[in-house]
């Protein structure tokens, strides 16, 4: 097996953490600021807490190559410029589809992987699993209201 270098090291924890309170604080805010009665807004929060957790199950040894490839595929889906539901054009709601994707790599990953490794990267508020459940059962309401409701739907009815 070959191993890999990064060309660059990685932030520090602090720079880590800073970020992601960053990104849960611009949330947050536009919640605020738009009203957070909209049916997705309990589940943009998620955005963050999946993000932080892809990046840290990336540097985990005990997760394979071939896993790490998703993981990858995941994370460069929330950093891509252009996705179904863009952030630049709509702001957080636009995590939605970032949320789903990323939702789909973490159940695969749980397929693969005991729980408890994951688990151990998770910051949100709630448990791991009982967020991927709330999610999994909100994104068929929200799939339908997507152009792209078809190819999400197969990930999201194979992720169940």
């Amino acid at each position: 097996m070959t191993q890999y270098e990064l060309k660059q090291e990685l932030p520090t924890p602090q720079k880590q953490q800073d970020f992601y309170e960053k990104l849960r604080g611009k949330i947050t805010s536009y919640l605020e600021s738009h009203g957070s009665a909209s049916k997705i807004a309990p589940y943009l929060l998620f955005a963050p807490d999946l993000f932080h957790l892809l990046t840290k199950s990336m540097l985990d040894q005990r997760i394979d190559g071939k896993s790490k490839a998703l993981i990858g595929s995941g994370i460069l889906y929330f950093i891509a410029p252009v996705d179904v539901i863009p952030e630049g054009l709509i702001g957080p709601g636009g995590f939605m589809d970032d949320i789903i994707v990323a939702t789909f790599v973490v159940n695969m990953l749980l397929n693969k992987f005991s729980p408890e490794i994951l688990e151990e990267h998770w910051v949100g508020d709630q448990k791991l699993l009982d967020a991927l459940k709330k999610i999994s059962e909100t994104s068929d309401g929200v799939l339908g209201k997507l152009p792209a409701r078809s190819l999400l739907g197969r990930f999201i009815k194979t992720s169940k």
